[in-house]
Protein backbone atom coordinates (compact mmCIF):
# COMPACT_ATOMS: atom_id res chain seq x y z
CA UNK A 1 0.00 0.00 0.00
CA UNK A 2 2.59 2.63 1.22
CA UNK A 3 4.83 1.92 -2.11
CA UNK A 4 1.76 1.75 -4.72
CA UNK A 5 2.39 4.42 -7.46
CA UNK A 6 -0.93 4.62 -8.70
CA UNK A 7 -3.72 5.30 -5.93
CA UNK A 8 -7.25 5.06 -5.85
CA UNK A 9 -9.31 6.52 -3.46
CA UNK A 10 -12.80 6.81 -2.92
CA UNK A 11 -14.69 8.56 -0.30
CA UNK A 12 -18.71 8.65 0.25
CA UNK A 13 -21.39 11.16 1.08
CA UNK A 14 -21.50 10.87 5.13
CA UNK A 15 -17.54 11.33 4.75
CA UNK A 16 -17.47 14.84 3.16
CA UNK A 17 -21.19 16.23 4.87
CA UNK A 18 -22.00 18.00 7.80
CA UNK A 19 -24.97 16.88 10.15
CA UNK A 20 -27.54 18.85 8.44
CA UNK A 21 -26.60 17.04 4.83
CA UNK A 22 -24.51 19.75 3.39
CA UNK A 23 -20.86 19.57 2.13
CA UNK A 24 -18.28 20.23 5.30
CA UNK A 25 -15.61 22.31 3.90
CA UNK A 26 -13.39 21.31 6.49
CA UNK A 27 -13.81 17.42 6.44
CA UNK A 28 -13.01 18.33 2.34
CA UNK A 29 -9.92 20.06 3.10
CA UNK A 30 -9.23 17.64 5.16
CA UNK A 31 -9.13 14.77 2.48
CA UNK A 32 -7.55 17.15 0.04
CA UNK A 33 -4.73 18.09 2.47
CA UNK A 34 -3.87 13.79 2.63
CA UNK A 35 -4.22 13.31 -0.98
CA UNK A 36 -2.28 16.45 -1.82
CA UNK A 37 0.78 15.33 0.16
CA UNK A 38 0.49 11.67 -1.40
CA UNK A 39 0.86 13.10 -4.90
CA UNK A 40 4.08 15.20 -3.53
CA UNK A 41 6.07 12.13 -3.52
CA UNK A 42 5.11 11.33 -7.35
CA UNK A 43 2.52 8.93 -6.94
CA UNK A 44 -0.51 9.47 -8.96
CA UNK A 45 -3.77 9.49 -7.39
CA UNK A 46 -7.30 9.13 -8.95
CA UNK A 47 -10.64 10.11 -6.15
CA UNK A 48 -13.84 8.48 -6.33
CA UNK A 49 -15.85 10.62 -4.95
CA UNK A 50 -19.45 10.79 -4.11
CA UNK A 51 -21.54 13.70 -2.85
CA UNK A 52 -23.37 15.43 -6.03
CA UNK A 53 -26.55 14.81 -4.45
CA UNK A 54 -25.42 15.72 -0.75
CA UNK A 55 -24.36 18.48 -2.11
CA UNK A 56 -27.11 20.47 -4.25
CA UNK A 57 -29.77 19.87 -0.54
CA UNK A 58 -28.80 23.40 0.68
CA UNK A 59 -29.00 25.17 -2.31
CA UNK A 60 -32.45 23.94 -2.98
CA UNK A 61 -33.31 23.87 0.53
CA UNK A 62 -33.61 20.31 1.08
CA UNK A 63 -33.59 19.14 4.40
CA UNK A 64 -32.45 15.48 3.84
CA UNK A 65 -31.68 13.27 0.49
CA UNK A 66 -34.78 12.94 -1.50
CA UNK A 67 -36.70 9.62 -2.20
CA UNK A 68 -37.94 10.36 -5.97
CA UNK A 69 -35.89 9.97 -8.88
CA UNK A 70 -36.43 13.40 -10.42
CA UNK A 71 -35.33 15.34 -7.12
CA UNK A 72 -32.70 13.67 -6.75
CA UNK A 73 -31.48 14.68 -10.56
CA UNK A 74 -32.23 17.54 -9.54
CA UNK A 75 -29.94 17.56 -6.66
CA UNK A 76 -27.60 16.25 -8.66
CA UNK A 77 -27.13 18.66 -10.87
CA UNK A 78 -27.41 21.61 -8.65
CA UNK A 79 -24.65 19.70 -6.54
CA UNK A 80 -22.02 18.40 -9.04
CA UNK A 81 -21.47 21.58 -10.04
CA UNK A 82 -20.84 23.15 -6.46
CA UNK A 83 -18.63 19.43 -5.80
CA UNK A 84 -16.25 19.96 -8.24
CA UNK A 85 -15.69 24.16 -7.82
CA UNK A 86 -14.60 22.89 -4.11
CA UNK A 87 -12.55 20.70 -5.29
CA UNK A 88 -10.51 22.33 -7.40
CA UNK A 89 -10.11 25.44 -5.61
CA UNK A 90 -9.24 23.32 -2.23
CA UNK A 91 -6.74 21.14 -4.96
CA UNK A 92 -5.50 24.33 -6.11
CA UNK A 93 -4.18 25.47 -2.48
CA UNK A 94 -1.70 22.89 -3.00
CA UNK A 95 -0.98 23.46 -6.57
CA UNK A 96 -2.54 20.84 -7.69
CA UNK A 97 -4.95 20.52 -10.28
CA UNK A 98 -8.57 18.83 -11.08
CA UNK A 99 -9.98 16.87 -13.51
CA UNK A 100 -13.47 15.80 -13.93
CA UNK A 101 -14.86 12.82 -15.26
CA UNK A 102 -18.45 11.57 -14.48
CA UNK A 103 -19.23 7.77 -15.71
CA UNK A 104 -22.54 5.65 -16.31
CA UNK A 105 -22.35 2.19 -15.97
CA UNK A 106 -22.13 2.19 -20.12
CA UNK A 107 -18.59 3.56 -19.66
CA UNK A 108 -17.56 0.18 -18.25
CA UNK A 109 -19.71 -2.15 -19.88
CA UNK A 110 -19.78 -0.80 -23.38
CA UNK A 111 -16.29 -1.50 -25.59
CA UNK A 112 -16.19 2.02 -26.75
CA UNK A 113 -16.80 3.52 -23.95
CA UNK A 114 -14.23 1.60 -21.51
CA UNK A 115 -11.84 2.45 -23.97
CA UNK A 116 -11.90 5.88 -24.11
CA UNK A 117 -12.15 6.06 -20.68
CA UNK A 118 -9.24 4.22 -20.44
CA UNK A 119 -7.45 6.36 -22.63
CA UNK A 120 -8.94 9.95 -20.62
CA UNK A 121 -7.68 8.76 -17.27
CA UNK A 122 -3.97 7.51 -19.24
CA UNK A 123 -3.74 11.42 -20.69
CA UNK A 124 -5.12 12.91 -17.53
CA UNK A 125 -2.76 10.89 -15.35
CA UNK A 126 0.05 11.60 -17.34
CA UNK A 127 0.34 15.41 -16.34
CA UNK A 128 2.08 16.77 -13.74
CA UNK A 129 0.04 17.09 -10.71
CA UNK A 130 -3.44 16.23 -11.78
CA UNK A 131 -6.15 14.63 -9.98
CA UNK A 132 -8.83 12.73 -11.72
CA UNK A 133 -12.47 13.13 -9.97
CA UNK A 134 -14.77 10.76 -10.69
CA UNK A 135 -18.37 10.53 -9.67
CA UNK A 136 -21.06 8.74 -10.95
CA UNK A 137 -22.97 10.98 -13.41
CA UNK A 138 -25.82 11.16 -11.15
CA UNK A 139 -28.05 13.24 -12.94
CA UNK A 140 -28.44 10.58 -15.87
CA UNK A 141 -27.47 7.25 -14.08
CA UNK A 142 -30.94 6.07 -12.54
CA UNK A 143 -30.24 2.63 -12.05
CA UNK A 144 -27.29 3.61 -9.56
CA UNK A 145 -29.14 6.60 -7.60
CA UNK A 146 -31.51 3.81 -6.72
CA UNK A 147 -30.06 0.77 -5.95
CA UNK A 148 -25.99 1.99 -5.82
CA UNK A 149 -23.19 4.52 -4.78
CA UNK A 150 -19.80 4.52 -5.56
CA UNK A 151 -18.09 1.19 -4.52
CA UNK A 152 -18.53 -0.59 -7.12
CA UNK A 153 -17.26 2.27 -9.36
CA UNK A 154 -14.08 2.30 -7.83
CA UNK A 155 -13.31 -1.26 -7.59
CA UNK A 156 -13.90 -1.06 -11.96
CA UNK A 157 -11.82 2.33 -11.60
CA UNK A 158 -8.90 0.68 -9.87
CA UNK A 159 -8.55 -1.53 -12.51
CA UNK A 160 -9.54 0.12 -15.26
CA UNK A 161 -6.65 2.73 -14.22
CA UNK A 162 -4.15 0.12 -13.51
CA UNK A 163 -4.11 0.58 -9.49
CA UNK A 164 -1.52 -0.38 -7.42
CA UNK A 165 -3.68 -0.31 -4.49
CA UNK A 166 -7.37 0.96 -3.58
CA UNK A 167 -8.55 3.06 -0.62
CA UNK A 168 -11.89 3.08 0.69
CA UNK A 169 -12.85 5.76 3.17
CA UNK A 170 -15.79 5.58 5.32
CA UNK A 171 -17.41 6.85 8.77
CA UNK A 172 -15.88 3.56 9.80
CA UNK A 173 -12.96 3.13 11.00
CA UNK A 174 -12.57 -0.26 9.86
CA UNK A 175 -13.86 -3.59 9.43
CA UNK A 176 -15.15 -5.12 13.21
CA UNK A 177 -16.13 -8.63 13.85
CA UNK A 178 -19.59 -7.01 14.71
CA UNK A 179 -21.53 -4.03 15.26
CA UNK A 180 -18.85 -1.20 15.94
CA UNK A 181 -20.69 0.35 18.44
CA UNK A 182 -20.93 -2.88 21.01
CA UNK A 183 -17.75 -2.69 23.37
CA UNK A 184 -17.19 -6.62 22.30
CA UNK A 185 -16.37 -5.91 18.35
CA UNK A 186 -12.84 -6.03 17.79
CA UNK A 187 -11.32 -4.47 14.79
CA UNK A 188 -10.02 -6.69 12.23
CA UNK A 189 -6.57 -5.38 10.86
CA UNK A 190 -6.17 -8.08 8.25
CA UNK A 191 -8.54 -9.78 5.87
CA UNK A 192 -6.30 -12.72 3.66
CA UNK A 193 -8.69 -13.96 1.40
CA UNK A 194 -12.86 -14.27 1.37
CA UNK A 195 -13.11 -17.12 3.57
CA UNK A 196 -12.04 -14.52 6.73
CA UNK A 197 -14.85 -12.95 6.85
CA UNK A 198 -17.68 -16.06 7.08
CA UNK A 199 -19.28 -15.58 10.49
CA UNK A 200 -18.96 -11.68 10.45
CA UNK A 201 -22.18 -9.43 10.92
CA UNK A 202 -22.00 -6.89 8.65
CA UNK A 203 -25.03 -3.98 8.68
CA UNK A 204 -25.95 -2.99 5.13
CA UNK A 205 -27.49 0.38 5.67
CA UNK A 206 -26.30 3.91 4.67
CA UNK A 207 -26.43 7.09 6.21
CA UNK A 208 -29.33 9.71 5.08
CA UNK A 209 -27.34 11.31 2.70
CA UNK A 210 -25.05 8.78 1.56
CA UNK A 211 -26.11 4.77 0.18
CA UNK A 212 -23.03 2.89 1.10
CA UNK A 213 -23.49 0.13 3.82
CA UNK A 214 -20.32 -1.77 4.74
CA UNK A 215 -21.65 -4.53 2.67
CA UNK A 216 -20.87 -2.72 -0.54
CA UNK A 217 -17.29 -2.44 0.72
CA UNK A 218 -16.67 -5.42 0.96
CA UNK A 219 -17.84 -6.14 -1.86
CA UNK A 220 -15.96 -3.59 -3.74
CA UNK A 221 -12.74 -4.60 -1.45
CA UNK A 222 -13.36 -8.24 -2.56
CA UNK A 223 -13.66 -7.28 -6.18
CA UNK A 224 -10.21 -5.40 -6.42
CA UNK A 225 -8.87 -8.09 -4.41
CA UNK A 226 -9.96 -10.54 -6.63
CA UNK A 227 -8.18 -9.00 -9.72
CA UNK A 228 -4.74 -8.38 -7.58
CA UNK A 229 -5.58 -4.96 -5.91
CA UNK A 230 -4.83 -4.58 -2.25
CA UNK A 231 -7.50 -2.44 -0.64
CA UNK A 232 -7.50 -0.63 2.68
CA UNK A 233 -10.81 0.29 4.41
CA UNK A 234 -10.29 3.01 7.02
CA UNK A 235 -11.95 6.41 8.17
CA UNK A 236 -11.89 9.69 6.02
CA UNK A 237 -10.87 11.06 9.27
CA UNK A 238 -7.80 8.73 9.09
CA UNK A 239 -6.72 9.69 5.04
CA UNK A 240 -3.69 11.19 5.89
CA UNK A 241 -2.42 8.55 7.78
CA UNK A 242 -3.51 5.60 5.19
CA UNK A 243 -1.79 7.37 2.58
CA UNK A 244 1.30 7.80 4.24
CA UNK A 245 4.34 6.50 2.14
CA UNK A 246 5.30 4.72 5.73
CA UNK A 247 1.96 3.97 6.60
CA UNK A 248 2.18 0.15 8.48
CA UNK A 249 0.00 -2.60 6.61
CA UNK A 250 -0.60 -4.47 10.14
CA UNK A 251 -0.38 -2.78 13.49
CA UNK A 252 2.96 -3.61 15.71
CA UNK A 253 5.15 -0.85 13.51
CA UNK A 254 6.08 2.61 14.94
CA UNK A 255 3.64 4.14 12.79
CA UNK A 256 0.02 3.78 14.08
CA UNK A 257 -1.77 1.38 11.57
CA UNK A 258 -5.73 2.42 10.89
CA UNK A 259 -8.41 0.70 8.99
CA UNK A 260 -8.59 -2.87 7.43
CA UNK A 261 -5.73 -4.48 4.77
CA UNK A 262 -7.88 -7.22 2.16
CA UNK A 263 -5.14 -8.68 0.70
CA UNK A 264 -4.63 -9.31 -2.95
CA UNK A 265 -5.45 -12.61 -4.84
CA UNK A 266 -1.70 -13.58 -5.92
CA UNK A 267 -2.23 -13.08 -9.88
CA UNK A 268 -3.33 -9.78 -11.81
CA UNK A 269 -6.57 -10.92 -13.73
CA UNK A 270 -6.35 -9.54 -17.13
CA UNK A 271 -8.68 -6.59 -18.43
CA UNK A 272 -10.23 -8.47 -20.79
CA UNK A 273 -11.15 -11.31 -17.81
CA UNK A 274 -12.17 -8.69 -15.43
CA UNK A 275 -14.48 -6.79 -17.74
CA UNK A 276 -16.39 -9.83 -18.48
CA UNK A 277 -16.38 -10.74 -14.97
CA UNK A 278 -17.56 -7.34 -13.53
CA UNK A 279 -18.84 -5.30 -16.27
CA UNK A 280 -19.63 -6.24 -19.30
CA UNK A 281 -23.44 -6.82 -20.04
CA UNK A 282 -24.80 -10.23 -21.28
CA UNK A 283 -26.74 -9.92 -24.32
CA UNK A 284 -28.06 -13.15 -23.97
CA UNK A 285 -27.80 -16.67 -22.24
CA UNK A 286 -27.50 -20.75 -23.06
CA UNK A 287 -28.58 -23.25 -20.68
CA UNK A 288 -26.53 -26.22 -19.83
CA UNK A 289 -26.77 -29.65 -19.30
CA UNK A 290 -25.59 -31.25 -15.80
CA UNK A 291 -22.32 -32.59 -17.86
CA UNK A 292 -21.55 -29.59 -19.28
CA UNK A 293 -21.73 -27.48 -16.40
CA UNK A 294 -19.42 -29.93 -14.44
CA UNK A 295 -16.76 -29.55 -17.68
CA UNK A 296 -16.89 -26.27 -18.01
CA UNK A 297 -16.58 -25.66 -14.15
CA UNK A 298 -14.20 -28.05 -12.68
CA UNK A 299 -12.36 -29.52 -15.99
CA UNK A 300 -12.03 -26.06 -17.49
CA UNK A 301 -12.96 -26.40 -20.73
CA UNK A 302 -14.48 -25.07 -23.84
CA UNK A 303 -18.51 -25.67 -24.20
CA UNK A 304 -19.31 -27.16 -27.56
CA UNK A 305 -22.94 -27.51 -28.99
CA UNK A 306 -23.54 -31.06 -27.40
CA UNK A 307 -24.08 -29.37 -23.89
CA UNK A 308 -26.22 -26.82 -24.62
CA UNK A 309 -30.35 -27.29 -24.20
CA UNK A 310 -31.59 -24.07 -24.58
CA UNK A 311 -30.86 -20.78 -26.46
CA UNK A 312 -31.78 -17.44 -25.00
CA UNK A 313 -31.73 -13.43 -26.39
CA UNK A 314 -30.43 -12.71 -29.97
CA UNK A 315 -26.49 -12.61 -29.46
CA UNK A 316 -24.07 -12.21 -32.10
CA UNK A 317 -20.51 -14.21 -32.35
CA UNK A 318 -18.31 -11.90 -29.85
CA UNK A 319 -20.93 -10.69 -27.56
CA UNK A 320 -21.17 -11.77 -24.12
CA UNK A 321 -23.43 -14.49 -22.98
CA UNK A 322 -24.36 -15.91 -19.23
CA UNK A 323 -23.95 -19.89 -19.39
CA UNK A 324 -26.74 -21.01 -16.61
CA UNK A 325 -26.95 -24.53 -15.30
CA UNK A 326 -29.82 -26.75 -15.41
CA UNK A 327 -31.20 -25.62 -12.09
CA UNK A 328 -31.28 -21.70 -13.18
CA UNK A 329 -28.60 -20.88 -11.70
CA UNK A 330 -25.34 -18.91 -13.66
CA UNK A 331 -22.37 -20.33 -13.70
CA UNK A 332 -19.70 -18.70 -15.64
CA UNK A 333 -20.01 -15.92 -18.70
CA UNK A 334 -17.94 -15.56 -21.48
CA UNK A 335 -17.61 -14.37 -25.38
CA UNK A 336 -19.74 -16.27 -27.82
CA UNK A 337 -18.03 -18.19 -30.74
CA UNK A 338 -20.88 -18.59 -32.58
CA UNK A 339 -24.54 -16.17 -32.93
CA UNK A 340 -27.64 -16.89 -31.17
CA UNK A 341 -29.23 -18.82 -34.99
CA UNK A 342 -26.36 -20.91 -35.36
CA UNK A 343 -26.20 -21.79 -31.66
CA UNK A 344 -30.00 -22.70 -32.05
CA UNK A 345 -29.27 -24.94 -34.77
CA UNK A 346 -26.18 -26.89 -33.65
CA UNK A 347 -27.23 -27.27 -29.52
CA UNK A 348 -27.07 -30.78 -28.39
CA UNK A 349 -25.34 -31.84 -31.58
CA UNK A 350 -21.68 -33.24 -31.72
CA UNK A 351 -19.35 -31.09 -33.67
CA UNK A 352 -18.82 -34.24 -36.00
CA UNK A 353 -22.54 -33.98 -37.04
CA UNK A 354 -22.18 -30.01 -37.73
CA UNK A 355 -20.88 -28.26 -41.07
CA UNK A 356 -17.39 -27.71 -40.90
CA UNK A 357 -17.28 -23.58 -40.61
CA UNK A 358 -19.00 -23.96 -37.55
CA UNK A 359 -16.82 -26.52 -35.59
CA UNK A 360 -15.63 -24.55 -33.19
CA UNK A 361 -16.38 -23.98 -29.18
CA UNK A 362 -19.47 -22.07 -28.50
CA UNK A 363 -17.54 -20.54 -25.95
CA UNK A 364 -13.75 -21.16 -25.50
CA UNK A 365 -12.11 -21.98 -21.97
CA UNK A 366 -9.61 -18.83 -22.48
CA UNK A 367 -13.30 -16.73 -23.31
CA UNK A 368 -14.53 -17.74 -20.43
CA UNK A 369 -15.02 -16.77 -16.66
CA UNK A 370 -16.18 -19.04 -13.77
CA UNK A 371 -18.92 -17.45 -11.55
CA UNK A 372 -19.87 -20.62 -9.47
CA UNK A 373 -16.56 -22.00 -8.17
CA UNK A 374 -15.69 -25.76 -8.35
CA UNK A 375 -12.59 -27.40 -8.11
CA UNK A 376 -10.82 -30.39 -8.90
CA UNK A 377 -11.44 -33.93 -6.75
CA UNK A 378 -9.26 -34.17 -3.79
CA UNK A 379 -6.07 -36.31 -4.84
CA UNK A 380 -5.95 -34.33 -8.63
CA UNK A 381 -7.71 -33.95 -11.75
CA UNK A 382 -11.19 -36.00 -12.27
CA UNK A 383 -11.35 -38.89 -13.66
CA UNK A 384 -12.29 -38.95 -17.76
CA UNK A 385 -16.10 -38.60 -18.35
CA UNK A 386 -17.24 -39.74 -21.81
CA UNK A 387 -20.55 -37.47 -21.57
CA UNK A 388 -18.33 -34.63 -20.67
CA UNK A 389 -15.84 -35.06 -23.49
CA UNK A 390 -18.54 -34.61 -25.88
CA UNK A 391 -19.73 -31.48 -24.02
CA UNK A 392 -16.45 -29.60 -24.06
CA UNK A 393 -13.02 -29.74 -24.73
CA UNK A 394 -9.85 -29.38 -23.27
CA UNK A 395 -7.94 -25.51 -23.82
CA UNK A 396 -4.73 -26.98 -24.65
CA UNK A 397 -4.66 -25.17 -28.12
CA UNK A 398 -2.64 -22.31 -27.93
CA UNK A 399 -4.35 -18.54 -28.08
CA UNK A 400 -2.43 -16.16 -26.82
CA UNK A 401 -5.20 -14.41 -23.44
CA UNK A 402 -4.22 -11.05 -23.65
CA UNK A 403 -5.66 -10.70 -27.68
CA UNK A 404 -9.03 -9.79 -28.16
CA UNK A 405 -9.48 -12.40 -30.82
CA UNK A 406 -12.18 -10.07 -32.31
CA UNK A 407 -14.47 -10.73 -28.87
CA UNK A 408 -15.09 -7.01 -28.26
CA UNK A 409 -13.41 -7.08 -24.64
CA UNK A 410 -11.18 -4.43 -24.03
CA UNK A 411 -7.90 -4.66 -24.25
CA UNK A 412 -4.99 -5.59 -21.64
CA UNK A 413 -3.34 -2.78 -21.19
CA UNK A 414 -3.71 -0.38 -17.87
CA UNK A 415 -2.87 2.92 -19.17
CA UNK A 416 -2.93 4.63 -15.80
CA UNK A 417 0.03 2.74 -14.48
CA UNK A 418 3.34 4.00 -14.13
CA UNK A 419 5.73 3.02 -17.37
Amino acid sequence: MAQARTIVVKVGSSSLTTSHGGLDPARLDALVDAIADRVDTGSNVVLVSSGAIAAGLAPLNLRRRPRDLATQQAAASVGQQQLAARYAGSFARHRVLVGQVLLTSDDVVRRAHYRNAQNTFARLLSFDRVVPVVNENDTVATAEIRFGDNDRLAALVAHLVGAEALVLLSDVDALYTGDPRLPESARIPFVPDARALVGIGIADSGSDVGTGGMASKLTSALTATGAGIPVLLAAAADAAQALRTDAPATAGATVRAVGTVFAPAARRTSARLFWLRHAADATGSVTLDAGAVRAVLERRKSLLPAGIIAVHGDFGAGDVIELIGPDGVVVARGFAGHDAGEVAGIRGRSLADVAEELRHPVVHADDLVRLTGSSAAPGGRPGPDRADDRRAEPSDEHIDPDTDRGTGAPDDEHPGSPR
